[in-house]
Parts: C-alpha cells; sequence; structure tokens
C-alpha cells in the first residue's frame, strides 16, 4: 500500500525529505517504489513534483533537500501501484483547480468498485490517468463544486467538512480509503484501515503529531525535519505510519479531522452527531 504524508502549521516552514529517511519508505526498506509526489502550498496555489521513480533513486528528492521552500501546508505521497499504469498522470497528489484556489488530494489504498458505482458521478472534472485514486478526488470536487461556485468567496469551513465527511463515508464502504485532501486553507485526513505488519487490514491507516516549537530545527534526526524561524509554531504531522519515536496518536476507523494552520479545528469519529 501507499504512505502518506501531511504538514500543517501556524507559520510557514521548511520540511526537509532527508534522502536517507524518504527512502528508506520510497523503495529502499518498503516496497513504495512506483513513484512518489510532494506540493507545497503558496497562497492558493502549489508548488507540484511528482516523479515516477522510487524516491530512492529520484535526483529530485536531492533537489528538494537543497532548496529552502516554505510553507504552511505540504502533502506528500509515495506510490505502490495497485490500480493504473506507473506513469507520471497516475502519481499523487493529485491537484486540480476549484473556486479560483488549487486544491489537492492524495489516497492510500483500494477502492476498485468506485467506478462502476452509480453513488460516485464524475462530472466537470474528469481523471487524467486510470487510478481509483483520482476518479475518487474528482467525484469529490464535483460534491464541493456548488458550494466554491455559489458564492465570489471561501465557503464555510463547517459545510466544506461535512461534504468531505460524507464522501469518506461513502467511500469507506468501497474498500481501503485512508486520504489526504486540502483546499489550501483547510487540511481534512480520513483515517481507515490498512495494511498492517502482521497481514491483516484494519486501523489505524494514519497517525498525527502535534508539535508547538520554538526557533530551532526539530527532529532532524528523523528525516523530516521541520526549520522554522517564528516564535510559537504550532504543527500538525500527517503519516501513515509514525517517522519519529513521538507519541503519534493513531487515527480510529472513520475519524476524520480537519486541520487549519496547525490546529486541530474538528476531529469528528464515526457515531459522532457534530
Amino acid at each position: 500500500m501507499c504512505e502518506l504524508f501531511a504538514m500543517s502549521s501556524a507559520e510557514p516552514a521548511t520540511i526537509t525529505f532527508s534522502l536517507h529517511e524518504l527512502a528508506r519508505h520510497g523503495g529502499g526498506t518498503a516496497p513504495h517504489k512506483d513513484g512518489w509526489g510532494v506540493a507545497y502550498y503558496e497562497n492558493n496555489d502549489v508548488r507540484l513534483i511528482r516523479d515516477t521513480n522510487c524516491a530512492s533513486q529520484s535526483p529530485w528528492i536531492q533537489f528538494l533537500e537543497q532548496q529552502d521552500l516554505r510553507s504552511m501546508m505540504v502533502m506528500s505521497h509515495l506510490r505502490k501501484a495497485t490500480d493504473g499504469a506507473i506513469a507520471i498522470h497516475n502519481t499523487q497528489p493529485f491537484a486540480r483547480e476549484l473556486g479560483g484556489r488549487m486544491h489537492l488530494f492524495a489516497h492510500n489504498g483500494h477502492i476498485p468498485t468506485i467506478k462502476d458505482c452509480d453513488e460516485f458521478v464524475l462530472g466537470s472534472f474528469r481523471p487524467i490517468g486510470d487510478t481509483d485514486s483520482e476518479f475518487a478526488f474528482c467525484v469529490l470536487l464535483e460534491r464541493l463544486r456548488s458550494v466554491w461556485d455559489s458564492k465570489n468567496k471561501t465557503p464555510d469551513a463547517a459545510q466544506r467538512f461535512d461534504i468531505v465527511a460524507r464522501f469518506a463515508q461513502a467511500i469507506g464502504k468501497q474498500g481501503l480509503a485512508n486520504f489526504l485532501y486540502s483546499d489550501g486553507e483547510l487540511l481534512i485526513v480520513h483515517g481507515h484501515r490498512r495494511n498492517q505488519t502482521d497481514g491483516s487490514f484494519r486501523a489505524p491507516g494514519l497517525f498525527l503529531l502535534q508539535r508547538e516549537c520554538s526557533s530551532r530545527t526539530v527532529a532532524p534526526e528523523s528525516g523530516t525535519g521541520i526549520r522554522i524561524n517564528a516564535p510559537n509554531q504550532t504543527v500538525v504531522l500527517i503519516a501513515s505510519v509514525p517517522l519519529t519515536d513521538e507519541a503519534w496518536q493513531p487515527l480510529g476507523e472513520g475519524d476524520l479531522v480537519a486541520i487549519t494552520a496547525g490546529k486541530i479545528e474538528i476531529w469528528r469519529r464515526p457515531g459522532d452527531s457534530s
């Protein structure tokens, strides 16, 4: 299965994807060798780099390590192909414009029946590649389109969250559905089931870590160092597997978390009424 990573912070931060850490998961000691991508938000647009090579052999990793790219929102994906050819158009995160800003989506799992189910209808957004993940993203954007197109302003966060929540519940019935979605302001994370080391498919599919940082580099030994230059920085990290020895919180099956600027705004668990 693929691996996901995301960061949301209160102030722009530079994340260093050290070669020894990213390569360890991207074709090194883990089988995620079928491509990778990373996207850095800058206002309403994104800097997006994707590659079909495994991360351990990609020269883009070294390039990123040499840059000083700062962002309040970063999303990354390591691919192990289960649906679709190894090609750039099947490499995540996927990006589309809606409402005058870029939206991102990255998925870990397998939902093969989604393309044949009448509940999931394409509209204005069409897949470029042939993965179930991109198809799902296009369906989600179609559901979000009405609230973004209805007014010339950012729609209410709770309204956006509810649409994503209904979508998450629906695709969770179709297969394995861990995903990250962002519109540049909100980062919405859905935890589901994942293939565990014992071979079973169960939660947790994602883990969450909250940090409050001073003006220093945090945990460089982890391979995912976060360099910040502002006091009172808050950071939320999401990963398929914990990247450090810190106390990462596992997400339960069906948990949906909304994060803004390094702060958890909503954590809805199955059965919650609000």
